[in-house]
């Protein structure tokens, strides 16, 4: 199994009890539920720090991609052009790991000894980028994803590059300039599964999220954009 994969996401949120009871009520998901083989959980939730509010940072889902040592990580990123969020955080009795903004400002995580879950909740992982070759250039060199194609778009700039954890394995996200267009921001938007996206879209209506219509991707996939009570962005994805 690859080591360098998204393995865990946190849900930051400026109200934490509010947000188990939504993504339970829409999506069924369970917060600090351990992996299997007693790992570490794949989802958490924690209050969005005063300190980030105050710089207008609005809730938001955190991506972690698990490293063998962050320490040793950490010199590679910043010489790659990131920028840490702080110092390496060590919890008492916990897992060190260490928050950034890539080298185009997606924030995302990383963590020491984090593996990928054989069951992961998120289906897909979406970079909105202002310069996807930079930033492919900077996942390809770090963590060693692997490029499995690009869909074009005509107007879209480099289109989609698709990319796998490791050489030959399967396609789990993308990455596109979609960062450049009015009222989209540089982020990873992280993607649910769902059997029926109907279903899902009423349900986080129902409990005070705003979906966006859904799309159809041209193989057949179809797709929606949601914001949560508290204003954090995901997405819904039901297979084709």
């Amino acid at each position: 199994m690859p080591t360098h994969t998204f393995a865990r996401y946190d849900l930051r949120t400026t109200d934490p009890d509010a947000a188990r009871r939504f993504y339970a009520a829409t999506l069924g998901l369970d917060f600090d539920a351990p992996a299997a083989g007693g790992e570490l959980a794949t989802l958490a939730v924690w209050p969005l720090h005063e300190q980030a509010r105050a710089r207008g940072a609005p809730a938001h889902w955190l991506g972690n991609v698990g490293v063998a040592d962050v320490d040793a990580t950490v010199p590679r990123l910043v010489a790659l052009g990131s920028e840490p969020l702080g110092p390496v955080l060590r919890p008492p009795g916990g897992i060190p790991f260490v928050m950034l903004r890539d080298p185009l400002g997606a924030v995302m995580a990383i963590r020491e000894g984090a593996r990928t879950p054989e069951h992961s909740p998120v289906a897909w992982h979406q970079l909105h980028t202002k310069d996807v070759d930079r930033a492919w250039a900077f996942y390809a060199e770090l963590f060693g994803w692997s490029l499995t194609g690009t869909a074009e778009m005509p107007d879209l700039e480099g289109g989609h590059r698709m990319f796998a954890w490791e050489p030959g394995g399967k396609t789990v996200g993308s990455m596109a300039n979609t960062g450049r267009w009015p009222g989209v921001h540089v982020h990873w938007l992280f993607y649910f599964s769902v059997a029926n996206l109907d279903d899902a879209i009423a349900k986080v209506r129902a409990n005070g999220g705003n979906p966006q219509s859904a799309v159809v991707l041209p193989n057949g996939d179809r797709i929606a954009r949601c914001e949560d009570p508290q204003g954090a962005a995901f997405g819904l994805l039901q297979r084709a």
